[in-house]
């Protein structure tokens, strides 16, 4: 048996942002980012359509990239003393990946962040509150997922969190936020969209029901992506859309190691992080041939291509030019194509050389290598790390 679980209610198009006027509570917990969603006036008309609807509202703000565990705490003591019926949370996948966690610790003030590791532990939500996400980028899909990724900074370790409990109740996929997006934003959410839909359908959870969203989204992400970066405010609302229904496709059959890798090593090395949609686009196409090396793997990388039209003949060569495509959108977009060149040489070669066993061991553990068609050995992981610091192509 399988299952397929997504919000019981999706508002999408311009102006949905207005169907919070329509809630039904009396207390409403906001949680937002470093401030583009006050700074561009959605925050405001958030808001003001919860107080529409009957609803004393706070604020949790300031919610920063890549979010802690402390922050989670601090939110969820702001709402144990607040008491909210519904937690609405609004912007990039942080804020919204934070209130997720905070959720949980706000019902259940007596669980530890250790509890919660291991996937689908967690305990039964909606005892005390409802959840409503907002994206404001076109990348994470959170919106629609049953997954939170959290940092601990202490240990240097993003912890992805997993259990359909967490999946939104009400999600609003409204593009007028997503019209806000710096470029580079644009790009390394859109590949983060791309990894999401790739890895769907190759995973070994893939099913009928994930299938065909798994596939529209790479179709249109192919042909959007580009023009949103480029500044088409058309392109980027169908964007907007397609990582929804990506994420769609994931929460349902799961990831594979090119998250995995990009969880281990995003917070890894003193130079700074790595940002996950662009760790995902330098790995995606290494991992693409790690996999192809399994037969049901490169059939489905395959039927890929033909679905995008990338021609080829062969199974192997329908996976080389869906290789091919993927690096040639990376340099399209200013992706850096390895670790090494990534913003300048940030990330020091002997520190991640000194850390490569480690940092394999903790990707080859992540929730996401699991349903990886072809499960990694240490000494492979190590190699595809080394591969993907170094910008070689894989062939092993």
């Amino acid at each position: 048996m399988a299952r397929f679980t997504l919000p019981r209610d999706l508002y999408h198009g311009k102006g949905a942002l207005a169907e919070l006027k329509n809630l039904t509570g009396k207390k409403a917990v906001v949680v937002v980012g470093g401030g583009s969603m006050k700074r561009f006036g959605f925050l405001d008309k958030a808001v003001n359509y919860l107080k529409e609807a009957g609803m004393e509202v706070a604020l949790f703000e300031n919610v920063e990239p890549d979010p802690s565990v402390d922050t989670v705490m601090k939110g969820a003591k702001m709402m144990q003393e607040f008491g909210p019926d519904w937690i609405v949370a609004m912007g990039g996948g942080s804020p919204i990946d934070a209130a997720k966690a905070m959720w949980v610790f706000y019902e259940y003030p007596d669980t530890s962040f250790e509890d919660l590791i291991t996937p689908f532990s967690f305990p039964t939500l909606r005892t005390k509150a409802h959840f409503c996400a907002i994206p404001s980028t076109s990348g994470t899909a959170t919106e629609v997922t049953a997954f939170s990724v959290i940092t601990d900074y202490n240990k240097g370790i993003k912890y992805p969190l997993a259990d359909f409990n967490i999946t939104p109740d009400v999600a609003i996929v409204d593009p007028e936020l997503a019209e806000t997006m710096p470029a580079k934003l644009t790009a390394h959410t859109g590949m983060d969209a791309l990894t999401h839909a790739i890895e769907a359908y190759v995973s070994t959870m893939h099913c009928d029901y994930t299938d065909p969203l798994a596939l529209h989204a790479i179709k249109m992400i192919h042909n959007d992506l580009k023009k949103s970066y480029d500044g088409d405010m058309d392109a980027r609302d169908r964007m907007h859309n397609a990582q929804c229904l990506a994420g769609m496709a994931f929460s349902n059959a799961l990831l594979g190691i090119v998250h995995s890798m990009a969880h281990k090593t995003g917070a890894a090395y003193s130079g700074g992080h790595i940002v996950h949609g662009c760790a995902n686009a330098m790995y995606l196409p290494r991992v693409i041939q790690y996999n192809a090396k399994v037969e049901s793997a490169a059939v489905r990388y395959a039927e890929i291509a033909d679905f995008i039209q990338l021609g080829g003949n062969t199974v192997e060569e329908k996976v080389a030019a869906l290789v091919a495509e993927i690096k040639a959108m990376n340099e399209a977009l200013n992706i850096p194509k390895c670790i090494k060149d990534y913003e300048g040489g940030i990330i020091d070669e002997k520190e991640f050389m000194d850390k490569l066993s480690q940092v394999a061991t903790l990707a080859i553990g992540d929730a996401c290598t699991g349903s990886n068609p072809r499960i990694p050995s240490q000494e492979d992981m190590e190699k595809l790390l080394k591969a993907c610091y170094y910008g070689e192509d894989v062939d092993f």
